[in-house]
């Protein structure tokens, strides 16, 4: 999801990157504080101190958000879930999960996670305006804060908000999840657990645009657009991860060999460069191919591997000079689940990946195809949903393993 966000430093093992979105959310949220928030809430300081408290107020912010997602991550980690890291945005941060949890058990206990700790961050940071020396002091009776005292109270206050806001029980924030661990505890059905976290979601986003749109026609300008931009931005979420467990569920036990092409085209290790472009490229139009050698797998050449060079050489030069070693991210078998094929395209950004066994290449799997029998799929359950007789035909699987074009 981010994968050209800047790696900031790693904390338990984990990942702490910047994506450039934050960065208008950084500006927005100093330019409220220092203009807005503190000086009307805390009149009577030099615009200079006002501006400094609203980067102090933007740090700690970061920081609470960096340990809410720590939270996640930790728990996530005990219970076998992998993270990728944790990265601010502009909607905030978040722990990227490589895959759905395991049990509802761990789901539960990874989204509670984050408001209990926004919650000890609350009450951390309003100690220290309590026990800090010259935080508060009473002059002719009345009590007056320092500086730092108004960034901690500000810092204690907003993650009060931070805990309160995430625990709303709307897919994908944290109360949307505990819904959907809760819902899947109690049917044992996570498809079903998250349609109905997905919904809440929905409404919750569309509740947030309503909000958005009414302070933006009473004035509210800027925070008018935030919260419309922030409940589209629920929507989305919550579609995409309901589509993602939709498609999840059509794949689950349907192998690789079900949809994968046999017989793909393929380049031997001897081939010169010219025979490559002009036989391969330009009549097939992929931008790789797989290195066969005597039947096995032993490399894949992509376009990218002619970029530099120079036309009269490549009658010269052969495949297996630019050509790449295969690995983990660009094959897999032909027993794997075609729901985690798909999740590994995603995820490299990849259109195809080699099906290989035992070093023999036996077929490509192209996201073109597997998006395609998804669809398929999907209108047949469609079918079976309005006539009981169609299920016969989403029963058999055995014309869709039989693929061989």
């Amino acid at each position: 999801m981010f994968d050209r966000s800047l790696t900031l430093f790693r904390l338990f093992g984990f990942r702490v990157g910047i994506d450039a979105s934050w960065l208008l959310l950084a500006v927005l949220i100093v330019w409220t504080l220092s203009v807005g928030y503190f000086p009307q809430s805390f009149p009577g300081r030099e615009p200079a101190s006002y501006w400094a408290m609203g980067v102090a107020g933007l740090l700690g912010l970061a920081v609470s958000i960096v340990l809410h997602e720590l939270a996640h991550a930790v728990v996530a980690r005990r219970y076998d879930m992998p993270i990728r890291g944790i990265t601010l945005f502009v909607f905030g941060g978040v722990a990227e999960m490589e895959d759905e949890p395991t049990s509802a058990k761990g789901e539960f206990l990874m989204a509670v996670a984050g408001p209990i700790m926004s919650l000890g961050l609350a009450v951390f940071f309003y100690l220290l305006v309590l026990l800090v020396p010259g935080g508060v002091s009473i002059a002719d009776g009345e009590m007056a804060l320092s500086a730092h005292a108004v960034v901690l109270l500000y810092l204690a206050g907003i993650n009060c908000i931070l805990a309160i806001f995430n625990v709303v029980p709307a897919f994908p924030l944290d109360g949307g999840r505990m819904l959907r661990a809760a819902l899947w505890a109690w049917s044992d059905d996570i498809l079903w657990a998250t349609r109905i976290a997905a919904r809440a979601g929905w409404a919750f986003g569309f509740l947030l645009m309503a909000a958005g749109l009414f302070a933006f026609v009473t004035g509210s300008v800027v925070g008018g657009i935030w919260w419309f931009i922030l409940g589209l931005f629920v929507q989305m979420a919550a579609s995409s991860h309901l589509e993602h467990h939709v498609r999840r569920s059509i794949l689950a036990g349907i192998p690789v060999s079900a949809v994968m092409r046999r017989d793909p085209i393929s380049v031997a290790p001897a081939l010169t460069l010219d025979r490559l472009l002009d036989e391969y490229f330009l009549r097939h139009y992929f931008k790789e191919f797989p290195v066969v050698d005597d039947r096995r797998l032993v490399g894949c050449v992509s376009l990218e591997a002619l970029r530099d060079k120079a036309a009269p050489t490549l009658a010269r030069q052969q495949v297996s000079g630019v050509m790449q070693v295969c690995g983990e991210d660009n094959t897999i078998s032909p027993e794997t689940d075609a729901s985690r094929a798909l999740y590994k395209m995603q995820r490299g950004r990849r259109d195809h990946l080699l099906v290989a066994r035992d070093g023999q290449l036996v077929g490509v799997l192209s996201l073109r195809d597997l998006l395609s029998y998804l669809g398929i799929r999907q209108e047949l359950e469609q079918l079976t949903s309005r006539d009981g007789r169609a299920g016969t035909i989403v029963a058999r699987r055995a014309p869709f393993a039989s693929r061989n074009s």
